[in-house]
């Protein structure tokens, strides 16, 4: 938690009016009346494209990403009508009466041009309109306090009034001591909005610039459904000044959230704007307010790879395993026009063998959750399940490409705790109210692949196989030797004809 008030910018940032100083022009800070002039009007903002870095200004950061905002109004909040008095009725200097605290205030203030640490803004953003919240780190740490809280809950309001998706750029220090507990509670409030704009299927996107850490960090940052970090960013719940000594600071880094699986992705400065823009396409206005009917189905892709159908089940076997078989990176280019990639399970872990994100084909938005024919981990279930809900939730279509030999089953696995990962993924899929469709393109390794199988909504490839366990350890169990194997894969009818014949699958897809 900030002790005192954060850096001044390294470099001007644009006016109210989203123009730059001069070199011989003030800034908005010395220049009180055209700064109120400014937050009086209620006319968009032209933005000039920035580079966007970690210790922007926040209306730097506002112009990094966005093509024009309309600031928005001051709400009449609780922080703006509370004040207290110090012993001896001295100026009033915030909730608690801390001495100085109007002093520190006014200082942030003629150096950052703001009058609180948020400046939030209907802004455009790649033809998609969103609600934005930029924090001004100048301004007290980027700290968070009542009238902080006043900012954000009239700006999660809006976004629902309007159906709008939420981006909040975060560089912030924590909670503002010099309110107290005051502070502190404005988290449970930023917690309350943003769960009410998830239940009405809003998208949320955080952007961590840096730093971002304390309550900024574990509700608007780690709270959002899609979180990219800029790089080098300084992120984790604990600020610099409050960790233990010894501490590892790449666990405290952009790059070291994202290896444990907290954030989506680290994203070059120079591609944040885009990036943005492409999320916001694939996110925004996929279900439109109040609307209950589900999505249609994503239609099943076509076969890439052999046309035939295998003799007897040890050829599905070989021919699933064969390293030259197409893979989900093969399915998701031929499926897919373009799309952006969710990574981690939020509990610590990532699993390189499942790809999950949403993507764009002939013009609508359906999200995927492919298997890519390792051993899926437990990080890998709690990501598809992630994903499938985020999906359910927003109104999108969700396709799933399963192919595995399996759930992993060493050690380490069972303590990330395989079982239940793996219920978790079955619970994902079994409740989804918007459509899944399944397609096994390879290994049907047990529970491990049906935990991606849509129930009732399977298609197969003529190179895959389904079994409820695998053929060797099928006659390893059944003590059987080594020459039976054959035998008992034909037994175990995993076929892809076979699955058809048995109703596991709805058909066999045919080559594009």
């Amino acid at each position: 938690m900030p002790e005192r008030e954060g850096a001044a910018p390294d470099s001007r940032g644009p006016t109210r009016d989203g123009t730059r100083p001069g070199r011989d022009g003030g800034s908005p800070a010395r220049d009180g009346e055209s700064s109120a002039r400014a937050r009086a009007s209620s006319a968009p903002h032209a933005v000039r494209g920035t580079a966007p870095c970690q210790r922007l200004t926040a209306r730097q950061a506002i112009a990094a990403v966005a093509d024009t905002y309309t600031e928005l109004p001051t709400p009449d909040g609780p922080g703006g009508r509370r004040t207290a008095h110090r012993p001896g009725g001295d100026k009033p200097d915030g909730p608690l009466g801390w001495p100085g605290y109007d002093a520190s205030r006014a200082r942030a203030q003629a150096r950052t041009g703001e009058d609180e640490s948020v400046v939030t803004a209907l802004a455009a953003i790649g033809g998609a309109t969103t609600v934005l919240l930029s924090f001004e780190f100048g301004y007290l740490g980027g700290s968070i306090g009542e009238r902080t809280g006043d900012r954000l809950e009239a700006a999660y309001g809006l976004a629902r009034e309007r159906g709008l998706p939420v981006v909040s750029l975060i560089a912030t220090g924590g909670s503002r001591m010099q309110e107290g507990m005051r502070a502190l509670t404005q988290l449970q409030r930023v917690a309350g909005q943003s769960a009410l704009n998830r239940a009405a299927g809003l998208p949320q996107i955080a952007v961590l610039r840096d730093p971002t850490t304390g309550g900024g960090w574990a509700t608007l940052g780690a709270g959002a459904d899609v979180i990219l970090a800029l790089p080098g960013a300084q992120v984790g719940f604990a600020g610099s000044r409050v960790r233990p000594g010894d501490a590892d600071p790449h666990a405290y880094s952009a790059e070291g959230q994202l290896a444990a699986g907290h954030i989506d992705a680290v994203v070059p400065p120079d591609a944040l704007r885009a990036t943005l823009r492409r999320w916001l396409q694939l996110l925004g206005g996929a279900r439109e307010s109040g609307a209950e009917a589900a999505s249609e189905p994503a239609p099943p892709p076509y076969a890439l790879g052999t046309h035939d159908l295998p003799e007897s089940g040890w050829d599905a076997v070989a021919g699933a395993r064969d390293a030259r078989r197409p893979r989900a990176e093969a399915y998701l280019r031929a499926y897919f026009d373009d799309w952006e990639e969710l990574s981690g399970d939020r509990c610590g872990g990532v699993d390189p063998g499942m790809r999950c994100g949403f993507g764009h084909r002939e013009g609508r938005t359906i999200a995927f959750a492919a298997q890519c024919g390792t051993a899926t981990r437990p990080a890998g279930f709690r990501t598809a399940a992630r994903l499938v809900r985020l999906a359910d939730r927003i109104g999108i279509p969700v396709l799933t490409l399963v192919d595995t030999p399996g759930a992993a089953n060493d050690a380490a696995a069972e303590r990330a705790g395989a079982g239940a990962a793996i219920a978790d993924a079955f619970a994902a899929l079994a409740t989804a109210r918007e459509p899944v469709t399944s397609l096994l393109i390879g290994e049907g390794g047990s529970g491990g692949a049906l935990a991606l199988a849509a129930p009732g909504r399977l298609w197969a490839t003529p190179d895959s196989y389904f079994s409820v366990i695998a053929p060797e350890l099928a006659a390893a169990i059944l003590k059987r030797d080594e020459q039976q194997v054959r035998d008992t894969a034909d037994q175990l009818r995993i076929r892809p004809q076979d699955l058809l014949e048995m109703g596991v699958v709805r058909d066999i897809v045919p080559p594009a």
